[in-house]
């Protein structure tokens, strides 16, 4: 990461609340051909991710703590803010003092953007400002959130302005909060009616949508532009009884990871 930071934009996707293996099901049966068509091996990376729910994941990964391999590590860090004793800073590793990994790269000459998704990306109110203000610039409107179905076609118009108007000489960071994995998402799945629910069939569903949108983000991203595209959580639906996410179950806390080098 020595060698990218300064020399390439950064893009994080978090696809809020995508559950690992619905991701690996599809992926394996050709169903997200944008993504898979990116990730190395065409394949998702099993991950186990920092927070059980947006917020605590949003916070750890912008200092830093990006979903950690599901194996045996110690496993090297990406990014890590100076902090002596550190056992997964690495010689790759690029380090950064400051408490956020916006405020770091901030500091490096990148410009950082927020387009949020969910409510913790809202700035209705301090806990929903929280999140947006570690950076520069952030965006979130209703469009953008859980109840549109078109949230993330709304979400990629507003990159699209934020891109035209990008000065060529400044490096980028941008982080996209997907939320159109999160409940509600029944409107995805064809036939499905609002009194049925939320099923692990409509999370698919949904995320059969977010990748035929995908293109146009990756399209609009300068190279060359290091990508990460993860999951900040899963969710259940009624495993073992669970409903929803915050709880410390195996498809909460197993998640998909994938970077990648747009050039």
């Amino acid at each position: 990461m020595n060698e990218v930071i300064g020399s390439h934009d950064l893009l994080l996707v978090t696809l809020d609340t995508l559950r690992y293996d619905v991701a690996a099901e599809l992926a394996e049966a050709g169903e997200t051909p944008t993504l898979t068509g990116l990730l190395p091996g065409g394949q998702w990376e099993r991950r186990h991710t920092p927070g059980s729910f947006t917020y605590a994941a949003h916070t750890a990964m912008l200092a830093g703590f990006m979903p950690t391999p599901a194996s045996p590590g110690p496993h090297p860090r990406l990014f890590a803010g100076a902090f002596p004793g550190s056992e997964t800073t690495a010689p790759g590793t690029w380090t950064f003092d400051a408490a956020d990994l916006p405020s770091g790269l901030a500091a490096t000459g990148y410009h950082t953007v927020c387009v949020g998704g969910v409510g913790f990306f809202n700035k209705l109110t301090p806990l929903g400002s929280a999140l947006p203000s570690l950076f520069a610039e952030s965006h979130w409107e209703r469009e953008f959130g859980v109840t549109d179905p078109e949230a993330l076609p709304n979400q990629i118009d507003r990159v699209t302005e934020i891109m035209d108007r990008q000065p060529s000489g400044r490096r980028l960071f941008l982080l996209l909060n997907v939320a159109s994995l999160h409940q509600p998402n029944w409107f995805y799945l064809e036939g499905a009616t609002s009194s049925a629910g939320d099923t692990r069939a409509s999370h698919a569903a949904a995320l059969r949508h977010v990748d035929a949108h995908m293109g146009r983000l990756f399209a609009l991203m300068r190279r060359p532009c290091f990508v990460i595209v993860c999951s900040d959580h899963g969710t259940a639906y009624g495993e073992d009884g669970h409903t929803g996410h915050r709880i410390g179950h195996e498809v909460v806390w197993t998640v998909p990871y994938g970077e990648f080098i747009l050039s």
